[in-house]
């Protein structure tokens, strides 16, 4: 069911809103970004996520084809979203989960995860191993 959260960078810096439903599934990958920074993302389509405040605080990275943008708090270093150009689904913001308030620890024990192998480029593929991610 969808619902709206609200999340922030550590520092609370940046601030946003995101409309998601968490017994879709989350992801978890293995490419270079995610497995450096441990990124967990929950799906917001496009529309259903909005920056509240921090915007300005902000750092774009982008990297490899330069088509998804990273964004990370200039303050704090915390990466709460990041935009999907070039996605199934077309245009989203992956969310991150550790930045969202009022998700308990079982609650996030429970949350659905799909695997995907971005380190060889086999996005529809579960990596080989996976409990470290």
């Amino acid at each position: 069911m969808l619902r709206t959260y609200r999340g922030s960078c550590h520092c609370g810096t940046v601030q946003f809103e995101a409309d998601l439903d968490l017994s879709q599934p989350t992801f978890r990958c293995n490419c270079s970004i995610c497995r450096r920074n441990r990124f967990w993302p929950a799906v917001a389509r496009d529309g259903g996520f909005r920056l509240l405040a921090g915007g300005d605080k902000l750092t774009k990275y982008l990297f490899n084809t330069r088509k998804n943008e990273h964004y990370f708090c200039s303050v704090c270093g915390v990466r709460p979203y990041g935009i999907g150009t070039e996605t199934p689904i077309g245009r989203m913001v992956g969310v991150n989960l550790g930045c969202l308030e009022g998700v308990t620890e079982e609650e996030l024990s429970h949350l659905p995860i799909t695997y995907v192998d971005g380190m060889h480029d086999r996005w529809q593929s579960v990596p080989e191993y996976t409990a470290h991610l």
